[in-house]
């Protein structure tokens, strides 16, 4: 089992955390959800597409019998911006151990132009329900105890005053594997990967719903690979495996094939008990000068 150090003092309980309060929905009709983008939540000026996620899979979670997202698959079709939206919803199908519904984040423009953001299709059960029987070849990432890595605040004061960038930071811990670091030095491996701790700031455990912003909350493999700027997402798909035992999570992100453009990114997330509890895969723009 993994062992940690300066893990982050829980302030908060599932439920009673600034996530909680960012990602709420309010029904305003069956199958329609009001939401409250948080800017809280943006990196760059740009509200982050697990925040995003997170908030339609609460919605989702509502309109459908189950409580849990096992698969849930979303299309950034424009960048999301912090304030008002509505998510409406569509069962699709319901059964036994699994429903499936889909959803649409939309937001208003000045003039009262309606601009669908993401589109979602996910299947939610009961990650309660699931037998405990495990058979894997997968391996927890090897990471360097919690005070060997580093977060923004270890960050020189000049990089942390860029505008915008530090305001999802300041509500995540995050401590990041130096071997996945030489970027932030100007010297970046080009291996495509990026390893660290995660956790939310307030120290709120994590849960299902949490599991969406995990897979999306560390800095992109591009960096590693010798490239900057905004990586916009294009597609995410997350698969939730198992709800995570308390502790922080590790979060290991590969990327192997970047063409015309675009690069894959394949995230594993582990928690406290050696369990791989989520994994995902995201299509994503770079620029290339």
């Amino acid at each position: 089992m993994a062992e940690t150090s300066e893990a982050p003092t829980v302030r908060a309980a599932v439920g009673d955390s600034e996530f909680d309060r960012d990602t709420a929905v309010t029904e305003r009709e069956p199958g329609v959800y009001d939401a409250d983008l948080s800017a809280g939540w943006t990196i760059v000026n740009a509200v982050n597409g697990g925040y995003l996620l997170a908030v339609v899979g609460r919605a989702l979670g509502q309109a459908l019998p189950h409580p849990d997202p096992f698969t849930i698959s979303a299309h950034y079709l424009t960048a999301s911006d912090p304030g008002p939206a509505v998510v409406r919803t569509q069962t699709v199908r319901t059964g036994r151990g699994l429903s499936t519904g889909q959803a649409s984040l939309v937001q208003f423009e000045a003039d009262g132009r309606e601009v669908e953001r993401l589109r979602v299709l996910a299947s939610y059960g009961d990650l309660g329900t699931l037998p405990d029987d495990v058979r894997t070849s997968a391996k927890p990432p090897e990471l360097p105890p919690v005070e060997q890595c580093f977060g923004a605040d270890d960050a020189p004061a000049e990089q942390r005053a860029v505008p915008g960038s530090s305001a999802i930071a300041d509500r995540l811990w995050l401590k990041l594997d130096p071997a996945t670091l030489g970027w932030a030095l100007g010297a970046p491996s080009g291996k495509g990967e990026m390893r660290g701790w995660f956790g939310l700031a307030d120290g709120r455990d994590a849960d299902p719903l949490s599991l969406l912003l995990a897979v999306d909350a560390l800095p992109p493999t591009a960096f590693e690979m010798g490239l900057k700027g905004w990586v916009p997402t294009i597609e995410l798909t997350v698969h939730v495996r198992a709800r995570p035992a308390p502790g922080p999570l590790r979060v290991a992100l590969t990327t192997r094939n970047l063409a015309g453009g675009y690069l894959e990114e394949d995230a594993e997330v582990w928690d406290s008990a050696d369990r791989l509890v989520a994994q995902s895969r995201q299509l994503a723009r770079v620029r290339l000068t």
